[in-house]
């Protein structure tokens, strides 16, 4: 299955409504230097589902026939725009989308716009209740986790998912999770039985993922210095709208990016270098060494909702009496939304509920149409890398189907 480790989306439709789909496949460039785009969001106006493109800036993005009069739009930070009707990109090939740069420039300081870092922050976070949703909403996902050993992929797990949540108001405790989560299909390699895969968390992984929305959960901290140390970097723009971009480089590096029409949050990197003991396990002690994350936010009928989240990070183990590096560690995981239905009265039910344990021990069988029609992301050369370390023990379709313990 030649896309079968892409990142992927979930398309809500009925199996007999699969076949009637149109699938613009292309690449979005840089107009001036023909570089590749990579996460650029791409979807159809006020229609809430999409897809972005891989690190080569290439899509396939599947849409329903009934939508080929519609508007194909696309949007990507520090870029211009780009839209046009659906069925005027359906014959052109190769399609090829050059966007062109943002020219906004840092307006001039003016009695108006003299705030500073920090204070653009503070705002923004007082108004995450009105820029995000204050209703009940369902969001349809793809999880995926990919877990390394010493430069080497070692297993593969994928899930389609449900997630409802209540709204975006502040949790009393910002370390518990708030979503309900519903799993629909799981996947997984071999590698999962590899004795390496004990070195990893064996919680919920996903559930742990979605705990690093540090807009949902308000995880930015208290005190007042860290809004002093924020610093106000030239604004750029998204959609034609001009945003605000902070940042703050002392123990660890952070950007975030804020609307100014709204004080809405809409992009949010961070990254984290200094090392920390974690524990203890069969003569050896473990430390982490790096960990980065990105949250990315999407409008939809006025109110922000999460595009994608990913999350890096790298733990290194020891060997406890001589301290010498033995093996590194490192788990990638992403959760792509690909469909919301806000203001909904769909919830998840208690006995559909995801159990809290981790997924690879949630016993489903592979179920392999359901995956041959899910919308993917295109395959990129890191994929071909993790194909060739993950198919050592054979086809991943044949290890999928065999993935019952």
């Amino acid at each position: 299955m030649r896309n079968v480790f892409t990142w992927l989306l979930v398309i809500a439709l009925a199996p007999a409504a699969l076949a009637q789909k149109i699938t613009l496949s292309g690449k979005v460039i840089d107009k001036e230097t023909k570089e590749p785009l990579p996460f650029a969001t791409l979807g159809i106006k006020d229609k809430s589902i999409g897809t972005i493109t891989n690190l080569q800036g290439e899509f396939d993005f599947h849409i329903p026939a009934d939508l080929r009069n519609d508007l194909f739009m696309l949007s990507m930070l520090g870029y211009k725009p780009f839209s046009a009707p659906v069925w005027t990109l359906m014959d052109t090939k190769p399609l090829v989308i050059e966007v062109e740069k943002s020219t906004l420039m840092l307006n001039e300081v003016t009695v108006a716009d003299s705030l500073r870092g920090g204070e653009i922050l503070m705002i923004a976070l007082s108004r995450i209740e009105q820029n995000y949703p204050m209703q009940p909403y369902l969001m349809d996902g793809f999880y995926r986790d990919l877990k390394k050993v010493g430069g080497t992929y070692i297993s593969l797990l994928e899930a389609a998912v449900k997630i409802y949540d209540e709204d975006y108001s502040e949790p009393r405790n910002k370390y518990k999770l708030r979503e309900r989560v519903a799993l629909q299909e799981v996947r997984r390699s071999i590698g999962y039985a590899s004795r390496f895969t004990s070195y990893f968390d064996q919680d919920n992984l996903l559930e742990d993922l979605l705990l690093h929305n540090s807009v949902r959960y308000r995880h930015f901290p208290l005190e007042e210095l860290f809004y002093e140390s924020l610093t106000r970097e030239k604004d750029t723009e998204y959609n034609n709208q001009q945003v605000f971009v902070i940042s703050y480089s002392r123990d660890y590096r952070l950007r975030v990016y804020v609307e100014k029409s709204n004080y809405a949050i809409i992009h949010v990197e961070f990254e984290s270098t200094l090392e920390e003991p974690l524990t203890k396990k069969r003569g050896m002690e473990s430390r982490f060494v790096r960990l980065k994350r990105v949250i990315d936010f999407k409008p939809f009928l006025g109110k922000y909702y999460l595009n994608y989240l990913t999350v890096d990070s790298n733990v290194n183990w020891y060997d406890i009496r001589t301290k010498e590096l033995k093996f590194e560690t490192e788990l990638n995981q992403s959760l792509l939304i690909n469909e919301v239905v806000p203001n909904t009265i769909r919830r998840v039910p208690a006995t559909e509920k995801m159990r809290n344990y981790g997924l690879q021990y949630q016993d489903q069988p592979y179920n392999k149409a359901f995956w041959d029609n899910y919308n993917v992301i295109k395959e990129s050369p890191l994929d071909r890398k993790i194909l060739q370390d993950l198919e050592r023990h054979g086809p991943l379709e044949k290890q999928f189907k065999n993935q019952e313990f």
